[in-house]
């Protein structure tokens, strides 16, 4: 199987957010990533509930909502009955992980962990079983567009050897400053799912974009 490509809506028009949801539906993305954040756990305010709503009622690709706050096992069904296919919360924001993860799953989505770029993998050693997606951070969360943080792509080996010693399925996603000129080495470290917020919704041609990386060669992207 293929990497997959998960455009980030954080980066999109607002003021055109439909038809921005309408081109990804028509690329060759795999999921719509969705980031909530609350103004506590991370220093902004995104978008909540009613705005993944909408983005379901138009999206054709399954919702990958990233929560960015605190105490998220509060909104599981919430974030359920709007439309989530996977749910991502943070390592950093649940006391217990583990009880937040088998929720996720016992509501019916794919369950996800995110880790801040301080945070070591070895904290999921005893969750990975239940965790379908690692969303690495290779930003600190809060804000589009920042630059990739180049030691990810330690971290991105160091978890990519962890899933396979513990002969898991976990998917590994990298959020956060990931483009062409940093997709092949990412993938090529045993990367999974690619967020692409910037990259994407910045471009001259946004479904162009998507294609390329898509179509990125593990490790061997010449720019």
């Amino acid at each position: 199987m293929g990497h997959l490509i998960a455009p980030s809506i954080l980066a999109a028009d607002f003021n055109h957010l439909g038809s921005a949801i309408e081109m990804v539906n028509e690329s060759d993305a795999d999921w719509i990533h969705c980031d909530v954040m609350d103004g506590e756990f991370v220093p902004n305010i995104s978008f909540g509930i009613p705005i993944i709503k909408a983005v379901k009622s138009v999206a054709k690709k399954p919702l990958d909502v990233h929560l960015m706050i605190a105490k998220p096992e509060r909104y599981i069904d919430a974030f359920k009955e709007a439309g989530a296919d996977i749910l991502t919360v943070h390592a950093e924001a649940c006391i217990h992980l583990d009880r937040t993860l088998h929720a996720i799953r016992d509501a019916g989505m794919k369950a996800g962990v995110a880790l801040n770029p301080s945070t070591p993998v070895r904290v999921l050693v005893n969750v990975l079983e239940m965790t379908d997606v690692v969303c690495l951070m290779s930003v600190n969360p809060g804000f589009g567009g920042q630059k990739f943080i180049a030691n990810t792509l330690l971290k991105v080996a160091r978890l990519r050897r962890m899933i396979d010693q513990h002969m898991c399925r976990t998917l590994i996603e990298i959020d956060g400053g990931v483009g062409i000129r940093n997709a092949g080495d990412l993938l090529g470290q045993g990367a999974d799912v690619l967020v692409a917020g910037s990259s994407v919704f910045r471009a001259e041609n946004p479904k162009a974009r998507i294609s390329e990386l898509k179509s990125v060669v593990s490790g061997r992207y010449v720019v």
